[in-house]
């Protein structure tokens, strides 16, 4: 955007009615559209969280790729999402009670999905990152709470400082994903290098529990669109936190994040996303009215009922496994609340 400047200036001497596209200069000039980050790479195309997804997004032109983390018994850490093969690979099992190595180890499993593909390794992600070619795309880390944090970030800084100058070639372009407070600590000792996001799908928890020690908040699509979501909005641009979004796949909740004018968008379909982005930085006034925001009103889950709903549910899962939010706190969420947020989630469609 930088080098078109010089560009751009000579028009101020020109009469507007004699300047080329002067619209699309000034809807250029003025706008910075989100960058691109492929959710699990680019994992419409491929199988999720996998090199050739993460290469692909890349190669797409995506700045950034996503992935999540967790260790098998013999401290391999793995880019897989779920706590257990079943769902998208050949075989099962929870991964932190599985090998990497031997004879039954997870490096012989391959995605359900084709082409098949194997679970790629965190080291094997940060070469693939380390690449002349690829050292401009960044990586954002989400940190399963499975994870015992401690162990996690001390493998991972393992890796991560066996590179030559990876103090200003890698660390920078590490982002943490951070789920739960508990992780907050461990994060700042063992991984002081690294930028902090929180991922979450509430405005509320990412206030009182991260607010101070994140400069990223990466929260659902969902979470954003209620009048909270335009205040958290509005306190991150004014406090300079910056905002990603999740999981944004059809183009008029592109076009939506976009007039939101936060910094990422995270998503499964790369290039549909970039394809936008280049339409809408040709023309953004003739692009935009082409997406509708009626969504907004029509779809349930982006009603106040059904964001507390999920924010609900979430946090459960969340504490069930990794504890109390509050260490205050004796008993985690009320069994009549999840179980009521729970029957909305099922009557509304939602994904509980």
């Amino acid at each position: 955007m930088l080098s078109r400047a010089p560009r751009a200036l000579k028009y101020l001497t020109i009469p507007p009615s004699l300047r080329p596209h002067h619209r699309t200069m000034k809807s250029f000039a003025i706008r910075k559209l989100p960058d691109c980050w492929g959710h699990r790479g680019a994992s419409a195309r491929f199988p999720e969280n996998t090199l050739s997804s993460f290469e692909a997004a890349i190669r797409d032109g995506a700045e950034g790729i996503e992935s999540d983390v967790h260790v098998s018994l013999d401290d391999v850490v793995v880019m897989f999402h779920d706590p257990d093969l079943r769902r998208t690979t050949d075989s099962s099992g929870l991964i932190r009670e599985r090998r990497w190595f031997g004879e039954e180890g997870m490096h012989a499993v391959r995605t359900a999905k084709a082409p098949h593909q194997p679970i790629p390794t965190f080291e094997e992600t940060v070469a693939l990152l380390m690449l002349p070619e690829n050292q401009h795309a960044n990586f954002n880390v989400d940190v399963k709470v499975q994870n015992d944090p401690a162990r996690l970030f001390s493998l991972m800084h393992k890796i991560i400082s066996s590179y030559p100058e990876w103090e200003t070639r890698l660390a920078p372009r590490i982002l943490l994903g951070l789920w739960h407070p508990t992780f907050l600590e461990p994060a700042k000792e063992v991984l002081p290098y690294c930028r902090r996001s929180h991922i979450g799908n509430s405005t509320a928890l990412a206030r009182e529990f991260f607010w101070n020690d994140c400069e990223v908040f990466s929260m659902s699509f969902a979470a954003l669109t209620s009048a909270d979501g335009v205040r958290f909005r509005q306190e991150c641009k004014a406090a300079g936190k910056k905002i990603m979004v999740w999981t944004v796949n059809e183009p008029d909740h592109m076009m939506e994040a976009a007039r939101w004018e936060v910094d990422v968008i995270l998503t499964d379909t790369t290039r549909t996303w970039l394809d936008l982005r280049s339409a809408l930085h040709a023309d953004y006034d003739k692009v935009s009215v082409q997406h509708s925001r009626s969504f907004l009103w029509t779809t349930l889950r982006f009603y106040t009922l059904a964001i507390y709903a999920q924010h609900t549910i979430t946090r459960s899962n969340l504490e069930r496994v990794a504890g109390p939010f509050d260490s205050k706190m004796t008993a985690l969420l009320s069994p009549f609340s999840v179980t009521l947020s729970t029957m909305m989630a099922w009557w509304m469609g939602l994904t509980a």
